[in-house]
């Protein structure tokens, strides 16, 4: 069955949500943009009507707010708003605790337990599991399982089997995914040691609350097209979420503003 197929179903498995995606996002960089936007609301248009199905309430007002525009942007949240998807695999789209940045900031500390930069796939079938029981779900484990091979499937970018911080974000919807803002901000290891030891003014090897506003007050100065210093606040709380106990030490950092090199 291909993608267009699976638009015509009454409720799309996690598997069949997968291969939609993986479909529309032809270039692979977490997003449906541009014409294949535009072509996943054309086939999804054509995949109902051949279906026998009207568009959904929730279909309608997504033709409504992204037809007719070449710039939108959505992300898997988005597109898991309007498909009638499998519940309990919904949920990990839909669950409260991750509906801001400063919630999934917060979240990645507790499953990156071992501050190692990535969640493999032990923690994130914690992780999976923890999100189902907070919306009061029971599954069976090889279900677990499956879910689990699946987000890895969909979030894991380079294919290394562990999902980075920026890979896990996805989660997030488009407009609370400040992460989106930094990827062209980041700077090369040599670059970013040396703007950490530059503001670690007291050299005690961690940056506070203040001394990160500064940092950020010149990125966005040097960065205004990609980051707005009005949101400063905003930057400044999540990425402080990041923190132990106020104390934003570099490998945290480096998360956010340190690009990875080949």
């Amino acid at each position: 069955m291909t993608a267009e197929t699976h638009l015509q179903g009454v409720e799309i498995s996690a598997a069949q949500f997968f291969e939609i995606w993986h479909h529309y996002d032809s270039d692979g960089n977490g997003y449906m943009d541009g014409k294949e936007l535009q072509n996943f609301i054309q086939e999804l248009q054509q995949a109902r009507k051949k279906a026998g199905l009207d568009l959904t309430p929730e279909m309608k007002a997504f033709v409504d707010q992204y037809g007719k525009t070449t710039d939108g942007k959505i992300g898997i949240v988005e597109l898991a708003q309007i498909l009638p998807t499998e519940e309990n695999f919904l949920l990990f789209f839909r669950c409260q605790q991750l509906k801001s940045s400063e919630d999934f900031m917060q979240t990645w500390r507790k499953y990156d337990s071992d501050h190692s930069g990535f969640i493999d796939s032990e923690e994130l079938k914690s992780f999976l599991k923890d999100l189902l029981q907070k919306a009061n779900k029971q599954i069976e484990d090889s279900k677990l399982t499956e879910y689990t091979e699946i987000m890895l499937r969909m979030f894991d970018a380079n294919n290394d089997g562990k999902l980075e911080l920026t890979e896990l974000a996805r989660l997030l919807p488009v407009q609370e995914n400040f992460l989106i803002k930094f990827q062209g901000v980041k700077m090369c290891a040599k670059e970013f040691n040396k703007a950490f030891e530059m503001y670690d003014q007291d050299g005690n090897g961690y940056i506070d609350e203040h001394e990160l506003d500064a940092l950020l007050k010149d990125l966005c100065e040097k960065n205004k097209k990609e980051l707005d210093i009005n949101n400063l606040a905003t930057y400044k709380k999540s990425i402080m979420a990041l923190s132990d106990g106020g104390k934003l030490y570099r490998a945290e950092l480096a998360l956010i503003l340190c690009a990875e090199e080949n």
